[in-house]
């Protein structure tokens, strides 16, 4: 048995995944997955997430059966709806608007894959961000700080986003921002890449 390491492929073209995935593999590809996510009939935001993880490492794993691919999505919710990136200052105001004294919880699936190893793990880590209550004037202030138009919830945790919270309750900060890096870590070293020992 090979003791060369999997070559690794993140399945997204998320900016934040890619940061997050090289603070554990500097030697990584990232291919865009471009599958169709839109929500099934009935669909929670916990399985919309696990899906849409697997399919993007699924269809990418196809065409690299050879590597290990690491798919991921989350899936923020109020509630039983899902809240999409914004887009626009406007969406991200209501959304932030909604959000005001409520609690959303943000679904971070991963799942990792490689067709020919037969290696297959998947994951779904669970963060709930409590906000206080906020005025209009602080959300527009918050807005013109962060500019968050690419973040479902309309905020960066990891930038000005605390001052709009009560707590933030999870067991991995990485996974709110998109990729849960304590569970990713561990089964990357189960399937035979240790990103203590494999650095470069």
């Amino acid at each position: 048995m090979s003791n060369t390491p999997p070559t690794l492929i993140l399945a997204s073209q998320s900016a934040y995944r890619r940061e997050l995935l090289s603070r554990l593999c500097e030697d990584f590809q990232a291919c865009p997955a471009g599958i169709d996510e839109t929500p099934l009939s009935g669909e929670n935001p916990a399985e919309l997430a696990a899906r849409l993880a697997a399919g993007k490492a699924g269809k990418i794993a196809r065409d690299h059966p050879d590597a290990l691919i690491v798919g991921s999505d989350q899936v923020a919710a109020l509630g039983d709806r899902p809240l999409g990136k914004p887009g626009t200052p406007e969406k991200a105001a209501a959304q932030l608007a909604d959000c005001s004294g409520n609690a959303v919880v943000f679904y971070t699936a991963v799942s990792v894959l490689c067709l020919n190893s037969g290696f297959s793990a998947a994951h779904t880590d669970i963060t709930r961000v409590r906000f206080r209550q906020l005025t209009a004037a602080e959300i527009d202030a918050y807005l013109k700080l962060d500019e968050p138009w690419d973040c479902a919830g309309s905020f960066k945790s990891e930038a000005h986003g605390s001052l709009l919270f009560e707590a933030i309750e999870n067991t991995d900060p990485t996974g709110l921002i998109g990729l849960p890096l304590i569970w990713l870590g561990n089964c990357l070293r189960e399937a035979g890449l240790d990103p203590l020992l494999n650095r470069g």
